[in-house]
């Protein structure tokens, strides 16, 4: 059997024949970890993929955009089964934004496929304002731009497929928020209009969670939504 020498020879010596043959290298059996499928670029995609489509209606647009986030699924059957975003694509019969949406959705694609912590787009795609002002969606969540509503909505399927945690009040700050809540309105009787979505007549916009849901209590802002509060 031919073997191909890879180190530089720095002695030899003649085998006699009735020398015993080198025993062969064992091979290790290959590690649990080893068998594990991270997502990177290079993976291909497969026939079919899980999706998730979310309907964004804005004052922006005469027609709503349909957002569609596929998932592809890694080791199933597993203990390491993971589910993780592969792909986006956004359709409208809107057709004013067809080329930056088309743009943005290939390069968020192509974030998707190279693998990692893909959470840092939501709030990149967040932070942009559109220079005509922004909106409120239904509930008093203020977007400041479309480009925002999408991050929302990738945001959202983050959370439903467990890549994002839920930061959920505790009983104790849901007790005091209520309470708060309760006061505010009780001292601010009057009728609410049926828009003002879920929060009390005159709440001002949470600088946290964009939600116009902060109300003046004992000389402190509080947003009834998140908790965030100027007294700490």
């Amino acid at each position: 059997m031919t073997r191909k020498i890879e180190q530089k020879i720095i002695d030899y010596e003649v085998l006699k024949k009735d020398a015993p043959a080198e025993p062969e290298a064992v091979v290790a059996p290959a590690r649990e970890e080893e068998k594990v499928v991270h997502l990177h670029e290079k993976l291909e995609r497969p026939e079919m993929l899980l999706g998730s489509t979310y309907k964004v209606k804005t004052p922006l647009t005469e027609h709503a955009l349909y957002i569609t986030i596929n998932d592809v699924i890694l080791n199933p059957g597993t203990p390491h089964e993971l589910r993780r975003p592969f792909e986006i694509f956004i359709n409208s019969k809107n057709m004013d934004h067809f080329q930056w949406i088309v743009a943005l959705t290939r390069i968020i694609s192509a974030v998707f496929r190279k693998g990692g912590d893909v959470t840092f787009l939501v709030e990149e795609l967040r932070s942009v304002f559109d220079p005509r002002g922004g909106y409120f969606k239904k509930g008093g969540k203020y977007m400041p731009s479309l480009v925002a509503e999408i991050g929302d909505a990738i945001e959202c399927h983050l959370r439903m497929i467990g890549m994002l945690k839920d930061d959920d009040l505790d009983d104790h700050q849901k007790k005091m928020l209520a309470e708060k809540r309760e006061q505010f309105e009780q001292a601010n009787k009057s009728s609410k209009p049926e828009d003002a979505g879920d929060f009390p007549e005159g709440a001002q916009l949470c600088v946290k969670c964009n939600t116009r849901a902060a109300i003046q209590m004992d000389g402190c802002l509080t947003c009834l939504n998140c908790g965030e509060s100027k007294c700490g």
